[in-house]
């Protein structure tokens, strides 16, 4: 499995060739709380960097979740949909978002890697 690269904003992206995976972690799954709702973007989407593009409701809070990195939307998670609780029991697994294409490899190697995204969580404490 390809390595996981993270944001300030809790979101995750795997690089697997020319096509990224973004989800948000399990740091923002646990502080949103049970998942009951997602807005995901369409496929064909153009998205920059830092660009709001999906939304996700919990019993507590909605927020928005950003592309770490521009792309083109490849396609969503529909799974989500039907089983938005997917984000909370499986958020790096079968609970990811969306997938890009046509991003640039190094901006998600800028992204921090996992020592920096829990040292990160642990400056923000």
């Amino acid at each position: 499995m390809a390595e996981l690269r993270f944001t300030k904003d809790h979101e995750w992206i795997r690089l697997e060739g020319d096509v990224a995976t973004i989800g948000i972690t399990d740091h923002a799954q646990n502080a949103l709380g049970d998942v009951v709702f997602v807005d995901l973007p369409e496929a064909g989407r153009e998205v920059t960097a830092g660009e709001a593009c999906a939304v996700v409701e919990s019993v507590k809070a909605a927020s928005d979740v950003y592309a770490p990195v521009a792309g083109r939307v490849r396609e969503s998670n529909a799974a989500l949909t039907d089983n938005p609780a997917l984000v909370n029991s499986s958020p790096t697994g079968e609970g990811w978002f969306f997938k890009l294409e046509g991003v640039d490899t190094s901006a998600v190697a800028a992204l921090m890697d996992e020592n920096a995204y829990n040292a990160f969580l642990e400056s923000a404490a």
